[in-house]
């Protein structure tokens, strides 16, 4: 036999605990500390249910009493049976509305539990590192929270108003038939009890694996359906709507072959609990149609024993439904307490003060990064920008620029140096008041799926429509907004698509207007547009840098040449340093590059000039 894998039984023995962690978890949830009334909530739903259990446990009790007072002679013969029937009749419907007034109490508390959770899987997501969001499959973990918050309500009501109640009535009717027919009956239900629900844990834990599987196929199918559909353009250009088609198809093609098992296990699953549940029922109902015959028993106790096998394998014969959903409620669960488990790479240091900026200088000390172990990016970068100077980062592809913006926004930490704003280290400061500091304009500036407005407005919480409208002019876009009936009310579409690049970056420069920060980051903002776009948001870029420490990360050198500092960065170092024309003359690294994109101009000239 092969030796056990410790990594797969480590995940076993997880997974066999999941339930108890999980539940364990979930109670400060349901029990809030914070909120006694729905503490009261609680309490209250659990009376009625006990109410509710006991008027049951009643009813076969007044049933048989009826089928006896038909046995007496005289005026009574009428009256007592009537009497009991009409009292049966009321017990069953008052059974019913304790258990409706239990689920209008109830129902609060499992809202506000899903909802409290809920938001607390929302809120770590947001802060969760880039590292994470980088790799994430969008589909998968909204799927995930979607089948973890709404397992919640349903597993909660079975537990506490199937389980509970089913459990209560095992030990009542145990000791009812203990006192009122011996053990042999007591013994006889309890075997099948027993076999009853081995059988239905065995078949359901095997059924999880199936479950699980097929759970993991549909989340990767709607993950391949979200990354395609948020990528269609990329599919148009290529044509590849065909092969889009068949890479979804094979995905639910998977999730429907497991979709097929895990129902077949199901239909399994029922004929096992059918046969337990009807061979004691055919047992039961002898033995007493027995002692009936045998004139132990009157007609009112046979009745009276029927009903209550009747009522208590009722609910038996939802326990494997019952099983089933809370052990899938579990995993569901337990995958969305995995999320929030998910380690935050970068979190603030206890008792971190928030970020002063007096003089907005930036400064990189001897920065060592790689976004892996085995692969650094940046070799002991060190440079400093002057409040108040506009300085320029260039280099060739994977120099290291965009590292620095995202080190810069504290997205990671670096393994060795220092990052300084106003000469405090970045990662001693609070995270909301650095990026409070900071303002970016990216290459790609992706919108909400909302308005020009909201979009703009975005940049500073509360911001009013007379500082939403300056900053939409600030960035020139008023002439936009003029040929839009809408105006700033005009849908942007999804990602902003409904825009051009060029406005899309003008909303983008707009909503960092609104928020107004001291240090300005343009991470390649005009590198994918044309060149008189790029000239229009240029001028824009530079009316808005004003008074401000700016950064610029830049492609096209023609785009920099007037910076007070021009970084030259080669494989993770910094090369060169100084003006444009001091560069130049230095006929290092910047001359060659510049004069490389200075041909490459040139021959596109030429070409549009061809034509």
């Amino acid at each position: 036999m092969p030796p056990e894998n410790p990594h797969t039984a480590s995940a076993d023995r997880n997974r066999r605990h999941d339930g108890w962690r999980t539940l364990q978890r979930f109670f400060p949830y349901l029990w809030p500390r914070d909120n006694p009334g729905l503490r009261w909530r609680v309490v209250l739903a659990c009376a009625l249910l006990l109410v509710s259990t006991e008027i049951k446990l009643v009813l076969p009790f007044l049933f048989e009493w009826a089928i006896d007072a038909m046995k007496v002679s005289g005026p009574r013969l009428l009256v007592l049976p009537m009497l009991t029937v009409v009292a049966y009749a009321g017990g069953r419907f008052v059974g019913v509305g304790f258990d409706n007034l239990r689920n209008i109490v109830f129902e609060r508390v499992g809202q506000e539990a899903t909802r409290k959770l809920a938001e607390h899987v929302f809120s770590r997501l947001h802060r969760l590192s880039m590292r994470f969001h980088l790799a994430r499959r969008t589909g998968e973990v909204t799927k995930v929270i979607e089948r973890g918050t709404k397992s919640i309500d349903t597993m909660l009501y079975f537990m506490l108003f199937n389980i509970a109640p089913t459990l209560l009535s095992l030990a009542q009717v145990a000791a009812i038939f203990w006192f009122r027919f011996g053990k042999d009956l007591v013994a006889a239900t309890a075997a099948a009890v027993v076999a009853y629900i081995w059988a239905t844990r065995t078949i359901t834990d095997w059924r999880t694996h199936l479950r699980e599987r097929m759970n993991r196929l549909d989340g990767q199918a709607l993950s391949r359906a979200v990354d395609s559909l948020l990528n269609y353009e990329t599919v148009k250009y290529f044509g590849a709507e065909a092969r889009e088609e068949e890479r979804y198809a094979q995905a639910t093609r998977a999730y429907a072959d497991a979709a097929v098992s895990s129902e077949n296990s199901l239909g399994l699953l029922n004929i096992a609990q059918s046969f337990v549940t009807n061979l004691l029922m055919a047992g039961a109902f002898a033995y007493t149609v027995a002692g009936w015959w045998h004139g132990t028993y009157t007609a009112g106790e046979l009745v009276f024993v029927q009903m209550y096998l009747l009522q208590l394998f009722q609910p038996l014969d939802m326990l494997g439904m019952v099983y089933r959903t809370i052990r899938q409620g579990l995993t569901d669960m337990a995958d969305m307490f995995r999320l929030i488990d998910t380690q935050v790479e970068v979190a603030d240091v206890p008792g971190a003060p928030a970020l002063v900026v007096g003089r907005a200088s930036v400064t990189f000390d001897n920065v060592v990064f790689g976004y892996d172990p085995d692969r650094t990016i940046l070799h002991g970068l060190s440079f400093q920008v002057p409040a108040g100077s506009r300085v320029a980062i260039v280099g060739p592809s994977g120099a290291g620029k965009s590292t620095i913006g995202r080190l810069l926004f504290r997205f990671y930490d670096p393994q060795q140096g220092r990052i300084l704003i106003d000469g405090q280290d970045i990662r001693l400061v609070t995270q909301a008041s650095l990026r409070a500091a900071l303002g970016i304009v990216p290459q790609d500036s992706v919108l909400f799926n909302d308005t020009i407005g909201y979009n703009i407005a975005y940049g500073r919480e509360g911001a009013s429509a007379a500082e939403v409208e300056a900053a939409a002019q600030g960035a020139s876009i008023s002439d936009l907004l003029s040929r839009l009936p809408q105006g700033l009310n005009t849908e942007v579409g999804e990602r902003g698509l409904k825009l051009s690049g060029g406005e899309k970056q003008r909303v983008a420069i707009a909503r960092t207007l609104v928020k107004n920060p001291p240090i300005l980051l343009f991470d390649e903002a005009t590198s994918a547009l044309d060149t008189r776009t790029e000239q229009d948001i240029l001028g824009t870029m530079r009316l808005v840098a004003s008074n401000r420490t700016t950064i610029s990360i830049a492609h096209r050198l023609s785009t920099i040449v007037d910076s007070d500092t021009i970084l030259v960065l080669d494989q993770g170092r910094l090369a060169e340093q100084g003006s444009h024309a001091d560069l130049l003359r230095h006929d290092g690294l910047y001359a060659e590059m510049w004069a490389r994109q200075a041909a490459e101009n040139s021959e596109d000239e030429l070409a549009e000039a061809a034509q």
